[in-house]
């Protein structure tokens, strides 16, 4: 019988749901990341979860990869997947928990609370002085998908003015007062007070956050990044902070991850820093998202019909 192996934690319920929807023809194997071996990877035709690169390289029955992440550069290296597999990612479960990650980033650097947090760890009284808000600010959204699109609902909800930047050209949407290509990036920095990254790992985005950039933004204006850290030139980012070329910054990615001790922007007063804790599954629903695409897709899967959130492995993003 042919073998879908799934490295996510199940409740009984949800190994059930994965069961009706096999329909007895696929034997489920169940492990985690941790415990997964290269075996099961190996005789897997279809697995379930953000398994070990390393584990499906060269595998000879593999025909589709769920992953639970919108990313996929991992498996898109060369070598990792067999030639014409079905890669499929997670876009649309995050757009919750990352967005509303970012505002809370965004609102604790504009409130000075981050500077508040500091003071009482040191049992220090201090008024912090002047806040920013985001009633009549300009929220430049970069990388306009679904977590984009979630956060700039946000913002217009308290009052901001959206610009959404996205790869193509698509049919603006409620949630953006102005939608442009990545073209018209630069001309548009120094409209923004607020300047949000969420973009991809891919060859175009790699360190297009850099000093150039950020001199074009308002000395004023915040930046959060919560797409990946290769986007973001790190050495410009402390530069820019530490010289007060924009105001300051929020980052929940970074490059490596986890960060060193030892890196310099663990001492920046205006940066806030997370653990790459914005998706993952730290808000249940964004799991339950997660799984539903995945049992959704495999009974495309079963039926011979076109998988929903095929990743193009020339771009790194859906098709």
């Amino acid at each position: 019988m042919k073998k879908l192996l799934c490295v996510w934690e199940l409740t009984n319920e949800q190994e059930k749901l994965l069961k009706d929807v096999a329909k007895n023809q696929y034997e489920i194997i169940l492990s985690t990341q941790k415990t997964v071996t290269k075996e099961q990877a190996q005789s897997a035709e279809i697995i379930f979860g953000n398994i070990n690169p390393d584990l499906i390289k060269g595998s000879p029955n593999l025909r589709w990869l769920q992953l639970n992440s919108a990313g996929a550069d991992a498996y898109l290296v060369s070598g990792v997947l067999p030639h014409g597999i079905n890669l499929t990612n997670a876009t649309g479960a995050y757009g919750q928990s990352v967005a509303e990650h970012m505002f809370a980033m965004l609102f604790m650097l504009m409130k000075n609370l981050h500077l508040y947090r500091d003071n009482q760890n040191n049992s220090l009284w201090k008024d912090e002085g002047l806040v920013a808000t985001l009633e009549g600010a300009c929220v430049l959204v970069v990388g306009a998908g679904d977590i984009g699109k979630y956060f700039a609902r946000i913002c217009k909800s308290v009052g901001a003015y959206t610009i959404g930047v996205k790869r193509r050209f698509a049919e603006k949407e409620s949630c953006f007062d102005e939608l442009y290509t990545a073209e018209k990036l630069d001309a548009l920095l120094p409209r923004a007070d607020v300047v949000i990254s969420i973009l991809p790992g891919t060859k175009e985005t790699d360190g297009i956050w850099n000093a150039m950039r950020f001199s074009r933004m308002k000395q004023s204006a915040f930046f959060i990044n919560a797409g990946r850290g290769s986007a973001v030139n790190q050495d410009d980012l402390y530069d820019a902070l530490t010289h007060h070329v924009i105001k300051a910054a929020g980052i929940d990615v970074t490059t490596p991850e986890p960060l060193p001790a030892s890196s310099k922007l663990w001492s920046v007063k205006n940066l806030m820093i997370t653990a790459h804790a914005a998706g993952t599954h730290h808000l249940p629903a964004t799991f339950i998202r997660i799984f539903k695409i995945a049992l959704e897709n495999l009974a495309r899967f079963m039926n011979g019909e076109q998988l929903a959130n095929e990743v193009d492995f020339l771009t790194g993003y859906c098709k």
